[in-house]
This record gives C-alpha cells, sequence and structure tokens, in this order.
C-alpha cells in the first residue's frame, strides 16, 4: 500500500495519479436510482421553514466529531458548511438557520428518509446497497477498510492478513485455522462491519466478531486485549488509534482491503439538491484554500489525491 507523503502525518490510503483517475470516473458514472417511496423534496421543507439540519456523527475524526467546545468539527463538517452557505445563496435565504444533530450509525439513513436531517455529514461510504438507503454527493476522500491490530497478537496473525496476493486468498484454506477462535472488533452498522460479516460467512471462519459502539472502542477493545484486530474506516483507524500507534501498543496492517468513497448523504430523490451540494464541493475543492483544509486533517496530499479532486469537480 502507498501513503500520502505529509510533513506531520501522513493520509491513509492515498491513491497513485492512474489509480485516482480510473476510480474516480466509475464513481461519477454510478447512476443515482430511482425511490419506490420518494419524499417530499428536501429544498422545499428548508425553504418552507427558514432551517437547515445536518447531521453528522460523534467519533468519526477527521472526518466528523466534537470538539473541546463541545461543536461539530472534521473535514466533511466544514465541507457542510459550504454546503449550508451555497443553499443560503441558492434559496435567498441569508437567515438561514443551520443546526447540527449528532445521529447514530445504525440510524443515518432512517434520519435522512424520515427528515429529521436534510444532510449527512461524516464519514459514510458509497455502495450499491447504500445507494438503496440514500443518495450520495460527489466523493469527498479516497477511502477503504483497513485493519490495526495488538502489537501483542498471535504469531502468524499479522502475515495472514498482510499476505498476497490482495485478491482476499488469505481468508481461504490452511491460513483459515489462524484466524479461526480470533476476536475481530468493527463498529456496530459500519461499511467494514458488513464486509467482514460476509467474509467470515463466505470462508466459514469460526471467528468472534464484537460489535462496538465507536471508533473510540474499537481502540478499547484493543488495548484492553478483548479483541486481536479492528477492522473500520482506513483515515478513521489511523486517526482513532494514533497515541497507541505512537507508542507502538498497536500497529496498523499495510493493507487496505476495500478501496471505497466517502461522500456527504441526503435522501434519495433528490436532485436538486444534490445539484447544490455538489457546485459547492466543486467550488471547495477548486479553491486556493483546500490544500490547507485537506492538510489539516489528513497531511500533506499526494500527486494521487490532488488528481481524485480534479477529477471529483465537475464543470459548470
Amino acid at each position: 500500500m502507498h501513503y500520502a507523503q505529509t510533513q506531520t502525518k501522513r493520509a491513509p490510503g492515498a491513491l497513485g495519479s492512474k489509480r485516482a483517475a480510473w476510480f474516480l470516473a466509475l464513481m461519477l458514472l454510478v447512476p443515482l436510482g430511482l425511490s419506490s417511496m420518494a419524499r417530499a423534496d428536501t429544498l422545499d421543507r428548508i425553504r418552507t421553514t427558514g432551517a437547515l439540519t445536518l447531521g453528522y456523527h460523534d467519533g468519526e475524526r477527521p472526518f466528523s466529531y466534537k470538539d473541546e467546545a463541545g461543536q461539530p468539527a472534521g473535514f466533511s463538517v466544514v465541507l457542510c458548511q459550504k454546503v449550508a452557505d451555497e443553499i443560503k445563496t441558492e434559496l435567498n435565504l441569508p437567515s438561514l438557520t443551520v443546526k447540527w444533530e449528532a445521529v447514530p450509525i445504525e440510524d443515518r439513513y432512517n434520519a435522512l428518509q424520515q427528515g429529521r436531517i436534510d444532510l449527512l455529514c461524516g464519514g459514510d461510504t458509497v455502495s450499491l446497497s447504500a445507494r438503496k438507503d440514500a443518495s450520495f454527493s460527489l466523493p469527498i476522500y479516497p477511502s477503504g477498510v483497513g485493519a490495526i491490530m495488538r502489537a501483542n497478537a498471535p504469531n502468524g496473525l499479522r502475515e495472514i492478513l498482510e499476505g498476497k496476493p490482495a485478491t482476499g486468498a488469505i481468508w481461504r484454506g490452511s491460513p483459515a485455522r489462524i484466524l479461526n477462535q480470533r476476536t475481530i472488533a468493527v463498529v456496530k452498522g459500519s461499511t467494514a462491519a458488513k464486509w467482514v460479516d460476509e467474509r467470515i460467512h463466505h470462508f466459514q471462519l469460526d471467528v468472534v466478531t464484537l460489535p462496538v459502539e465507536d471508533y473510540a472502542a474499537g481502540v478499547a477493545a484493543l488495548t484492553d486485549a478483548r479483541a486481536d484486530v479492528f477492522f473500520g474506516d482506513l483515515a478513521i483507524l489511523v486517526e482513532a488509534a494514533a497515541n497507541q500507534l505512537a507508542d507502538g501498543s498497536v500497529v496498523e496492517l499495510d493493507r487496505r482491503f476495500t478501496t471505497v468513497a466517502v461522500a456527504l448523504a441526503m435522501a434519495r430523490d433528490n436532485d436538486n439538491l444534490r445539484l447544490i451540494v455538489d457546485r459547492a464541493l466543486t467550488k471547495a475543492y477548486t479553491s486556493p484554500e483546500f490544500r490547507d483544509l485537506f492538510t489539516k486533517y489528513f497531511g500533506t496530499p499526494s500527486a494521487g489525491i490532488l488528481l481524485f479532486y480534479e477529477i471529483a469537480s465537475l464543470p459548470d
């Protein structure tokens, strides 16, 4: 796995230029699905109420979290603030009230579908199954499922999980015996939890899964030796375990198991809202300040990362 070079920290899962180009091309060509239960247009609700409710996940640093003052912060939060400004301009509502609501991961799509929030600003990844429940913006970050593990985990476990080829063959045959009876922590309702569950059932592994509430709880499960490995979004994992990675009690696996896009989410059948969201993101990506914004949360971007955002930006 290649990582972006940083001055203070590295950008986990940074893509090479060619890979980034193909990845973005595929993401931008995925069509929006049609909802069989279309809700009232979100923009109409915002215009009528004079309020915009932005949902976010607490504890998904660097994408979304509460800062020392208890206020929403993070890369996704900043981008959603730019979306809010774009909505104010588009709807001619300079006094639009912007509210923030913390949303549990397992309740995120219900909150969108029920109109409790208008836009989800977190570390959510795009998949075909997720598109059954929500519509997504342009990609805001190239990510994927990664893993961290206890430095004193059983011998051979790290080698098996980092094994080659990177097509999933490590889950088959004799290596499975090393994985059997190991405990794997995952955040409940997350993309990584679904991915791990699919692999366990497909390869009939005798593995114990430990669902945790958030990333902090997953790291704690490792340090308390209640889990051997913790799977999750790579960028969030590295941030959540920064102290443990620094002191050597936890190690990051040199492998990304999936390649996915992180994006903002909204209720389905809201193309007008998505147009505004994507316009705001394009303006952000092409602004002179974006490099500093990215560096603040992920470290200095590589050439592949810069190409990712160049391709993600849409022309007028």
